[in-house]
């Protein structure tokens, strides 16, 4: 044995043993053990050579605000799989982990623990380093962060100030989405149907000053680089594009003469400008005060803009809901036509995409068109299909020809937009999206406190580098109040102006946690380093990361902001890549009872119980057992008794062929061709190890299909055992050295999935470090049979069988097929159709009656 591996110990005694008895798989007794030795022997290690480039292999990182749950086991299970997949093929991985420790996980479970969020997530945190240590899985320890700890985010305050020295951090006053619940604000991303992403509350309207990251500089170049992607999922790409919204318009400029102001809307229909009867404005929208003040209107309209801001952005955008409105009492100028049209003010526009305001074309927009129809107004057409249609209005198609559109008229949709864009000095194509600045201003306590300062003499002014980390300060009381619980704590808000050194108030929101997490996979690659985030040369050997994997959740979340930070980094000359994530790869949820697993849902099947009563390697075996890792999948109680049995038989079979005498006692190679054409049994055990080789390669390596490379190597293992069951006793030596080849094979195929076992069996066949093995080679010919079995089929029902030469031909397959004693008969008194042959694989022959 090796330095730092075990001997191979059982539960079974010595005299048990003699008399014929197998030893007993009992996982409590292999596993610790094992875990031990790969510690002493520092399997995990991620030191890279000399010029060395190495593979990035991470899963998303967990929030520390409770325990590990299955959907956590099936995440770092996968990425285990391909850590230990990959070093077996010859690359040295980075498999690291940490915790997203700051944010309103964390820090509602410390609330509601009643506990302090510092020592609430640090208990956490220990309870999940227990439950990974049980799991087994390959992670280098020594690189480990907790973005709540001063050494993380000193450098992600140190991040900010460059991002606010580039002018991408900003602050101004705007509508924000408000959780009554968490008592903070909400980014546009963290807004699903109108509702908080954390808790489900409704989101609420507000007007706050707020920290932004001008993530809109970007959202071409995120959308660009989408080609650097090719091994992203689909869907996730469509999301980002959808997310970041992309139209092709123009600006346009309306001309109040009563304030005497130009308002700019943004349209993808400049051509429809002369159809223009009437203006919108969000409620949101800071002109709405001023127009109708003196109009006698203003009761009612602050009325309506007060009720809008109760209605999520969902609500008001749903297409089939009725329109509201009001009229401000106020006209503006069409500049196509000159004419005065009405202002109204609707909650169907929204603040967020182009100005909040927008000018309706009823004829040609449905919104518009059921929202004059509502309140009566105007309807001009200005687009048909043909000179003289008189289509069904509203004509929504893009394709037609212009009519009543001054000098326009006649031309098509295209020739008329640019030529009535020309004619106006305030108009001009451009290109609008519907990604907004990412809001990262927090009122809460729990996170990256902003290293600004705010001076009365000098204005906002960064804390220098050299007094990094500001330090998160303790409390007395956390608890959500509406501003940050920061402003509280006197004695820390009143600092001297770096600047001028009169005093000054430090600001108090902390930041959004995804802040936190769009950089943590390069801390990884540099996680000791004291003097910066990380040094650009060891994250240019490690990253991008090979392959990330994650919940599809962080679609338009995570992955888009750290794809954006990358891109800044990249143009501050901090990294030499623009992706941070090569190769994406979004796990499908498990599910319990029809539900996403959760603790509201009384649904969760905690991980530490089960690898006590099945063992840690069948669990793991389970959750990717269950079906495509990409879908999601049910939980069954006693499925996972399945693998659990699939691990005794493996051990069975091992054992039974360790105690072969004629095969020795220590790891063999893959006998040859000559010596297996002496034996068809030897030949069919080693041509079952290089299928399975062949499955289990190619189904962790570029498909990973983990459930179908699972099943392969329960169907290797069921051939094992199904001959070492008849094995005569004057079977011939090859007979039980293609047994122990088929036995280490599969033992070296199933260790990236359950490596206690593995290296327990690997050790029972004499091998050393089965860990530290190649992994195991295929080669055609073994597979290549002499043989095949065909079905046949009449009428496309299965009516027999055939074994035939394995390069037969067509012809030679339908003789065998009309040959076969049952087929015959049914063919009698038939007349042939049609044939049909699938090569390898079945024969069908349609008849009908003669």
């Amino acid at each position: 044995m090796t330095a730092g591996i075990p001997n191979s110990s059982t539960s079974t005694a010595p005299d048990d043993e003699d008399a014929g008895r197998l030893p007993a798989y009992v996982p409590a007794d292999i596993e610790p053990r094992w875990r031990a030795a790969w510690e002493t022997a520092n399997v995990s290690g991620s030191e890279l050579a000399d010029g060395e480039e190495g593979t990035y292999v991470l899963e998303m990182l967990p929030y520390p605000s409770g325990t590990l749950h299955m959907g956590h086991v099936k995440n770092y299970t996968m990425g285990d799989v391909i850590t230990h997949f990959r070093r077996r093929n010859g690359a040295t991985v980075l498999h690291p982990m940490g915790y997203d420790s700051f944010g309103l996980p964390a820090e509602n479970a410390a609330i509601k623990t009643g506990g302090d969020p510092l020592e609430v997530t640090e208990g956490n945190i220990k309870g999940i380093e227990q439950e990974f240590d049980h799991m087994g899985w390959s992670i280098d320890w020594t690189r480990t962060l907790a973005t709540h700890r001063p050494d993380y985010y000193r450098w992600t305050q140190w991040l900010f100030l460059r991002f606010f020295e580039k002018g991408l951090a900003y602050r101004k006053d705007a509508p924000v989405n408000w959780c009554p619940k968490d008592q903070t604000v909400l980014a546009n991303e963290q807004v699903v149907d109108g509702a908080c992403e954390r808790c489900g509350t409704i989101v609420e309207k507000r007007s706050l000053n707020q920290w932004y990251f001008r993530i809109t500089d970007y959202a071409q170049q995120l959308l660009d680089d989408m080609d650097l992607l090719e091994q992203w999922p689909e869907r996730v790409l469509t999301m980002q594009r959808n997310w970041i919204g992309r139209s092709e318009g123009a600006h346009v400029s309306f001309h109040q003469r009563d304030l005497d102001q130009a308002i700019e809307v943004f349209t993808t229909r400049p051509d429809t400008l002369h159809g223009a009867t009437f203006f919108v404005l969000a409620p949101e929208h800071p002109l709405v005060g001023a127009l109708t003040r003196g109009t006698g209107n203003e009761q009612v309209v602050s009325d309506y803009v007060e009720a809008a801001a109760k209605l999520s952005n969902i609500d008001r955008s749903n297409a089939e809901r009725d329109k509201t409105g009001v009229d401000t009492g106020r006209t503006i100028t069409n500049p196509a036509t000159g004419e005065e049209i009405p202002v109204w003010v609707a909650d169907y526009v929204l603040p967020d995409y182009g100005a909040g305001a927008l000018m309706a074309v009823p004829a040609h927009d449905e919104r518009d068109f059921a929202f004059a129809k509502t309140f009566g107004l105007p309807i001009t057409r200005v687009v048909a299909s043909a000179p003289g249609a008189e289509d069904e209005l509203p004509y929504t198609s893009k394709e037609g020809v212009l009519v009543d559109s001054g000098d326009a008229t006649g031309q098509s949709t295209t020739d008329g937009a640019r030529a009535i864009v020309d004619r106006f000095e305030d108009a001009e194509f451009t290109v609008n999206y519907r990604l907004r600045d990412w809001l990262l201003s927090r009122q809460r306590y729990w996170g990256t406190p902003i290293p600004i300062i705010h001076c009365d003499e000098c204005g906002v002014v960064p804390v220098p580098d050299d007094a990094l980390p500001v330090l998160l300060p303790q409390v007395d009381d956390y608890q959500p109040k509406g501003q940050s619980p920061l402003a509280a704590a006197e004695d820390w808000v009143k600092v001297r102006c770096p600047s001028c050194s009169s005093w000054a108030k430090r600001e108090t929101d902390t930041m959004d946690t995804f802040v936190d997490s769009s950089w943590y996979f390069l801390r990884y690659a540099d996680s000791q380093n004291g003097h910066a985030p990380f040094d650009r040369e060891v994250v240019d050997r490690w990253l991008p990361v090979d392959q990330y994997i994650g919940g599809v959740e962080h679609a338009v979340l995570h992955l888009l902001y750290a794809r954006f930070f990358t891109k800044v980094l990249y143009d501050l000359e901090m990294v030499g890549f623009r992706e941070p994530f090569a190769s994406l790869f979004t796990q499908g949820m498990i599910y319990k009872d029809g539900a996403k697993m959760s603790k509201s849902k009384g649904n969760v099947v905690p991980p530490l119980p089960t690898v006590e009563q099945y063992g840690a390697d069948a669990l793991r075996l389970y959750v990717l057992f269950l079906g495509p890792p990409d879908q999601d999948a049910e939980w069954q109680d006693n499925g996972i008794g399945g693998t659990r049995r699939f691990l005794d038989r493996l051990w069975r079979y091992v054992h039974g062929v360790a105690r072969l005498e004629a095969a020795g006692d220590s790891i063999v190679g893959s006998p040859s061709l000559d010596e297996l054409r002496a034996d068809a049994t030897a030949h069919e055990l080693a041509a079952a190890a290089h299928e399975a080789t062949k499955k289990v390669t190619a189904d962790i390596g570029p498909r990973m299909h983990f459930n179908t490379a699972i099943a392969a190597l329960m169907e290797a293992t069921n051939t094992g055992t199904k001959l070492l069951g008849s094995r005569a006793d004057d079977a011939p030596a090859i007979v039980d050295v293609s047994h122990r080849y088929l036995a280490q094979t599969i033992v070296g195929l199933v260790q990236p999935f359950a490596p206690h076992i593995a290296s327990e069996l690997w050790s029972v066949l004499g091998g050393d470090a089965v860990w530290a093995q190649p992994w195991p080679t295929f080669h055609e010919a073994y597979v290549q049979r002499a043989t095949i079995t065909l079905a046949v089929q009449v009428n496309g029902k299965l009516r027999g069988q055939v074994e035939v030469a394995a390069d037969i031909d067509e012809a030679g397959a339908l003789e065998a097929a009309r040959a076969n004693e049952h087929v015959a008969a049914l063919l009698e008194g038939t007349q042939s159709v049609k044939d049909i042959y699938v090569p390898g694989r079945l024969v069908n022959l349609v008849v009908r009656p003669a």
